[in-house]
């Protein structure tokens, strides 16, 4: 799950993308928005390709990069 929080950061920034993760419902996705969809069992990939179909990210996107860690400032 903190894989797939990450991911919508990253792409939509914190509370934008978290506000989005929890509201928008996919058909894709049986009815459910995201956040919905992972708890309901579906894989972290499957549902972030949907989100970002969905969000009209470029495809070239929807496939995280290697997961670097963050800076700690």
């Amino acid at each position: 799950m903190s894989e797939f929080w990450r991911a919508v950061e990253d792409e939509f920034g914190g509370p934008y993308g978290r506000f989005q993760a929890t509201s928008q419902v996919l058909s894709a996705l049986g009815e459910r928005t995201p956040a919905e969809a992972i708890e309901a069992g579906f894989t972290v990939k499957q549902v972030w390709i949907e989100f970002c179909r969905h969000m009209d990210v470029p495809e070239e996107r929807w496939l995280p990069q290697d997961v670097r860690p963050r800076r700690r400032s």
